[in-house]
């Protein structure tokens, strides 16, 4: 648990400590007050969630806690894979987009190693979002087979225009 404080009427601060949080996927408990597994991969989080803080001229508590009782500890649980779930069917969205994408491109002949960059970029950002969220996923949500799948048929699009483009673009 982190509990901490930012300096009051400091907008700047607030963004800062909100995207820190965001990014180590931390559950927000209750204001000012958010959970992360105790497990060595949210150390760096962690610490620099306590940096972004200091810099911002904020404070912050670390404790490491227990429940009471099981049914708390079950609901953090829950609530820590419905997080991930969100986020990998927001995922799995944007691949559903970016093959969508490849599919208009062979619609309208459009096969470009400028287009390829840009389709690649795509992919490389789907796949470090994927990264991200599996590294969050310390507790196994249910969305992460459909999420990786989703990944896995990116790729194979990419494959295909790749060897399109590649095949009318060579002399």
């Amino acid at each position: 648990m982190l509990i901490y404080r930012l300096p009051s009427n400091d907008s700047r601060a607030r963004v800062a400590v909100w995207r820190e949080l965001r990014r180590s996927g931390a559950l927000h408990v209750q204001q000012s007050v958010v959970a992360v597994p105790d497990a060595d991969q949210f150390a760096d989080d962690v610490e620099r969630l306590r940096g972004v803080l200091a810099d911002v001229g904020g404070q912050v508590t670390a404790l490491r806690t227990e429940p009471l009782n099981g049914g708390d500890d079950a609901r953090l649980l829950e609530a820590w894979n419905a997080a991930r779930d969100s986020e990998y069917r927001e995922l799995a969205g944007e691949c559903a987009k970016f093959l969508a994408e490849i599919d208009h491109e062979f619609e309208i002949g459009k096969f470009t190693l400028a287009e390829l960059d840009e389709e690649e970029a795509e992919l490389d950002k789907l796949q470090r979002w994927h990264e991200r969220i599996k590294r969050l996923d310390v507790h196994r949500a249910a969305g992460a087979a459909a999420a990786a799948e989703a990944v896995r048929e990116a790729h194979e699009a990419l494959a295909r225009y790749s060897t399109a483009v590649f095949e009318r673009t060579q002399p």
